[in-house]
């Protein structure tokens, strides 16, 4: 069932994406034609049919390269442009919400009601845009016909599979700070108290029974929280209640937050899970380089201008960028780099890429632009 882990990861990375730059274009007050434009395109090359087709059919994870790939297409499939480091810290808030959510999930299952929770509030972005709304609905109906009837044990395969691939990243975010969910070393806080999940019972009863299977005590003890049970079941419907507040939107009052990478990281090797080992070259890495580069060639082109183009700065100063690019480790020996511009994938992969190129690409790169998303400004 961990075959079935990578739509989950990828609709709830891309839900954290869109709340971001919500929160951003909202905050610094981007006329509303120019925002909703930002969110539609990139929701509606996020949920291409043929590229959901892909994504659903029963496969490994990519590497993490890999993935941070398709997300750097996506996030400029508008009129937005960010430059490298400014889309590293964009990923770096994507992905540490989402371990939040995974880690903090009280059942394997609510990883389902997380995702369902993300495309509830993706529904809402686009409303009533009738091309991306069938395809919002098109995610739905996938959900449902391949999660809908998993058992336990296959969510917490899954749920195992994500923890794995999360595992080596603990990036802190300010947000997480000080609401004291997260702790300075950049791990979460795991609350012991709160609902129990559906269908159990609250800790603190032990029942003995004998050969015959009857109940001939009970001890009780201490369990150390103040637990409860849900009030009511959760739903995996349509319009349906989630229950879980995790997986919603954290930035729907306009405060800005900022991350900083944690020192004590402990970088295993890229080498581990699905990306390619130096000295013994994954068979699969062939394969997953292909599937990348046919569900990049799927990404619809953006009809944009030089002229409608803005660049997105998520930094205050250029002293604030230098600074975080001097904190993060240098893992180039770690990274196995495969050469796509050779070989039988290589002019297919060049050709899909340049097709993604937006218009006006070739203005300097280095240049700042308006400062319209900047997600480094202090919380209050």
């Amino acid at each position: 069932m961990s075959l079935h882990t990578l739509p989950l990861l990828f609709i709830n990375l891309g839900g954290e994406m869109i709340y971001i730059l919500d929160q951003r274009l909202r905050a610094q007050n981007i006329p509303q034609e120019k925002a909703k434009k930002v969110i539609h395109d990139i929701v509606g090359t996020m949920f291409n049919r043929r590229f959901m087709t892909e994504l659903f059919k029963p496969q490994e994870l990519y590497s993490k390269k890999a993935l941070r790939t398709v997300f750097d297409k996506l996030a400029h499939a508008s009129i937005m442009r960010l430059n490298s480091a400014s889309m590293d810290k964009l990923y770096d808030l994507m992905t540490m919400a989402f371990k939040y959510q995974v880690t903090l999930s009280t059942s394997p299952s609510e990883v389902l009601l997380v995702t369902l929770n993300h495309m509830d509030a993706i529904r809402n972005f686009v409303g009533e845009t009738a091309v991306i709304s069938d395809q919002v609905n098109n995610v739905y109906t996938l959900l449902n016909q391949n999660y809908g009837n998993f058992s336990l044990g296959a969510f917490q395969l899954i749920r195992q599979t994500l923890l794995t691939f999360f595992q080596d990243m603990h990036i802190r975010v300010s947000i997480f700070l000080k609401d004291k969910v997260q702790n300075s070393n950049g791990r979460f806080a795991i609350p012991t108290s709160g609902p129990v999940p559906p269908g159990t019972e609250i800790p603190g009863l032990i029942r003995l029974f004998n050969d015959k299977g009857e109940q001939v005590k009970t001890v009780s003890f201490a369990s150390g929280g103040n637990y409860t049970c849900p009030l009511v079941a959760s739903s995996i419907e349509l319009h349906g209640n989630r229950v879980t507040r995790l997986g919603t939107n954290m930035y729907t009052v306009t405060k800005p937050f900022e991350t900083t990478v944690s020192r004590d990281l402990n970088h295993r090797s890229e080498s581990e899970g699905s990306d390619v080992d130096r000295n013994n070259p994954n068979p699969l890495a062939k394969a997953e380089l292909n599937l990348l580069s046919q569900l990049i060639g799927l990404l619809p082109q953006s009809q944009t201008t030089p002229k409608s183009e803005f660049r997105i700065n998520l930094f205050n100063t250029d002293e604030e960028e230098e600074e975080y690019d001097l904190q993060k480790p240098d893992t180039s020996s770690q990274v196995i780099k495969i050469d796509a511009s050779k070989g039988e994938y290589g002019s297919t992969l060049d050709k899909m890429v340049g097709e993604m190129s937006m218009a006006g690409a070739g203005a300097d790169s280095s240049s700042k632009g308006d400062d319209l998303l900047s997600l480094m400004d202090s919380i209050e």
